[in-house]
């Protein structure tokens, strides 16, 4: 498994943003403390892709921005389907919803019980995730075979503050789709 990360070209998944790809040389990388990475996949078919959501809900209005669960889930499903999915075919793997702040709410929880509820209303398993916890982590997905690969993040406190303002400030626009340093053991799912 660790070859098919090692021969691919990495494509960076930033909060609000979702990738999907056929490509096998494709692997989506990123970085998450409370936010969500939904990563879903048609193993027989050779597609997925990877969604990075900062909070489960809109709080006044917005939620057509895939910086929320729901408008994340549905883009990143649409997509798949739209590169040839079969939906009956389709996994998840779900990475992230730490609680980055002791003093703070814990929105990793609340992202966290959204994206698995998601999951099952929509009927698609979720064969394996990695959430919660208080650090941040460094999630690898190859889109195409479905491997998973995390990583723990040193020194994550700057990730939590930054995560903590951007749940704070307005929506952006939506970004239009496209095709912290590593510490400690490396897990694959």
């Amino acid at each position: 498994m660790t070859t098919v990360f090692a021969n691919s070209k990495s494509v960076t998944v930033l909060q609000g943003e979702y990738r999907v790809s056929t490509d096998p040389k494709i692997m989506f990388s990123t970085v998450l403390g409370s936010c969500i990475a939904a990563c879903i996949y048609d193993p027989e078919n050779g597609v997925g892709g990877m969604n990075h959501f900062l909070l489960a809900n809109a709080r006044q209005g917005g939620a057509a921005n895939a910086r929320y669960g729901v408008h994340a889930m549905e883009l990143l499903i649409n997509g798949i389907l739209k590169k040839g999915a079969i939906r009956s075919n389709l996994k998840a793997k779900v990475f992230g919803g730490a609680k980055m702040s002791a003093n703070l709410s814990d929105i990793g929880a609340a992202n966290t019980e959204f994206v698995q509820q998601f999951l099952r209303d929509e009927g698609i398993p979720c064969v394996s995730s990695s959430v919660g916890g208080t650090s941040a982590r460094r999630v690898r997905f190859h889109a195409c075979s479905g491997a998973a690969q995390q990583t723990h993040v040193k020194d994550d406190r700057k990730l939590g503050e930054l995560e903590q303002r951007a749940a704070a400030r307005p929506a952006p626009a939506p970004v239009p789709a496209a095709g912290a340093a590593p510490a400690g053991v490396v897990d694959l799912f």
